[in-house]
């Protein structure tokens, strides 16, 4: 059985005490820092009817985030061209549906408190124009030192090992913020402790 990873309001003097002088706060933004499913979701909604002429009906669900293997599922005749076009466009048009985005408060503060004493790192699987996007629309650039995108290769990596490696960095010393059940297994894999790792 999978082990559930909550941040819950009695943790937050925890985590005051976690972090010290040197550690290094991750924090993944898709469903942790920003809640964008549903921006997400109209943005593959409008580009499948831009490139298809139809929505296929699809109906959203908040709590299955819409991607690309979603897409191949709820449109199995898709053609190659067509999917890569969906793709492309739904990359175009996504600033549209910021409104749509919401930011985790309870996260957001965390980042806000501690960027001005540790290294706070985005680790996330967004490409870097809808990521860039999507900070600036809530002010959250600059309180970063360093952010790792999803690199235009479809294929999966691990990006906590990537992460890791760039920075030269003790798995030990880092508090994640992350939300995903996949990713919190990636990040053990990294070796980041389970102790060490804080979800909604």
């Amino acid at each position: 059985m999978k082990k559930k990873y909550k941040l819950v309001d009695t943790q937050m003097q925890d985590i005051n005490t976690k972090i010290k002088a040197d550690t290094v706060l991750f924090f993944d933004m898709d469903g942790t820092l920003v809640d964008t499913n549903l921006a997400n979701f109209l943005s593959y909604k409008k580009s499948i009817h831009t490139v298809l002429k139809s929505d296929h009906n699809l109906i959203y669900n908040p709590d299955k985030r819409f991607n690309r293997s979603n897409l191949k599922s709820a449109i199995p005749n898709l053609s190659g061209i067509e999917y890569e076009r969906i793709v492309q466009e739904k990359e175009e048009i996504y600033t549209d549906f910021l409104p749509e985005t919401k930011l985790n408060k309870v996260i957001a503060d965390i980042l806000f408190k501690y960027s001005k004493t540790n290294k706070t790192i985005l680790v996330t699987n967004s490409r870097k124009e809808r990521a860039l996007a999507t900070l600036s629309h809530f002010g959250l650039t600059e309180r970063f030192n360093n952010i790792f995108y999803r690199q235009f290769s479809d294929k999966k990596t691990n990006k906590y090992l990537n992460a890791i490696s760039s920075l030269d960095i003790s798995p030990n010393s880092i508090l994640l913020f992350e939300n995903e059940e996949q990713e919190i297994e990636d990040a053990i894999v990294a070796g980041i402790p389970t102790n060490n790792i804080l979800s909604l």
